[in-house]
Formats: C-alpha cells, sequence, structure tokens
C-alpha cells in the first residue's frame, strides 16, 4: 500500500505539491483579505490588491523551491522567472478585481463569498501560466 502511494505521489508530485501550496496560499489570500476587509474596513478592491502582495510573494517562494524546483541559473535567469511570475500574477489579479467588482460592488453580493469563488478561477489560471510560461524546462 505504501509502496503503492509512493509511486502514485512520484507521479504526481508537481500537481500535488502546487494543490498543497495553493490551498494555502489561498489561506494567505483569503485570510489577509477578509482582515483588510472586515476588520480593517478597507475597500474590498483595496483590500484584494494588499492581499495579492503577500499571496503572490508566498506563492513564488514556494512555486519556485518546491512545486516547479526551479533552479535558476544566474540572477539573470531569476530575475526573468520572477518577473514573469508577477507579470502573469498581474494578469489573474486584474480578472480578480474585475470578479470582485461585478459581484460585490455591481451585484452586492458578500465580499469574503465572493473572494472565495474568484481563487478558483485564479488558482487554475495561475497554474497554466506558471507551468507553461514561468518555469517551464528549456529545451
Amino acid at each position: 500500500m505504501f509502496t503503492k502511494l509512493m509511486e502514485m505521489y512520484r507521479r504526481y508530485k508537481e500537481l500535488i505539491l502546487y494543490v498543497f501550496f495553493g490551498a494555502l496560499c489561498t489561506v494567505v489570500s483569503i485570510g489577509s483579505f477578509a482582515w483588510c476587509d472586515v476588520i480593517m474596513h478597507m475597500d474590498p478592491l483595496i483590500a484584494n490588491i494588499i492581499s495579492w502582495i503577500l499571496a503572490v510573494t508566498f506563492a513564488y517562494v514556494t512555486n519556485s523551491l518546491w512545486v516547479f524546483e526551479a533552479k535558476p541559473h544566474g540572477i539573470k535567469e531569476m530575475f526573468r522567472q520572477a518577473t514573469a511570475f508577477y507579470g502573469g500574477r498581474l494578469l489573474t489579479l486584474a480578472m480578480e478585481e474585475l470578479i470582485l467588482f461585478i459581484f460585490i460592488n455591481g451585484l452586492g453580493l458578500p465580499s469574503v463569498a465572493v473572494k472565495v469563488a474568484a481563487q478558483v478561477a485564479v488558482l487554475i489560471a495561475n497554474y497554466i501560466i506558471s507551468k507553461c510560461i514561468v518555469f517551464r524546462e528549456k529545451k
């Protein structure tokens, strides 16, 4: 049984780690958003930007070290990866801000619930960007 589990882990390691650290990143994102929005009474769009900065920094470190095991060769390569990572996340931030604006400001739905739902779309888009652009293997 253990051997079978280890074989499955090795086979799907990247995806398993992405989901695990993605879940932790989502906790950072939603937790900091809720704190800014509910406790600090910030505008939801500003709260989202603050939560984005915290979550993306957490995601960059975990994705580069453990998920995709990126080993940049020199500072130039590391800068390229970081720039591509944050750039891709800016695209999904814009997508998320639009979702929040429409469903919170436009339709008046509960902000934390909308933030949670938006995270699903963001998680999928971020994986595609990271896998296909940021941490892709060079040929």
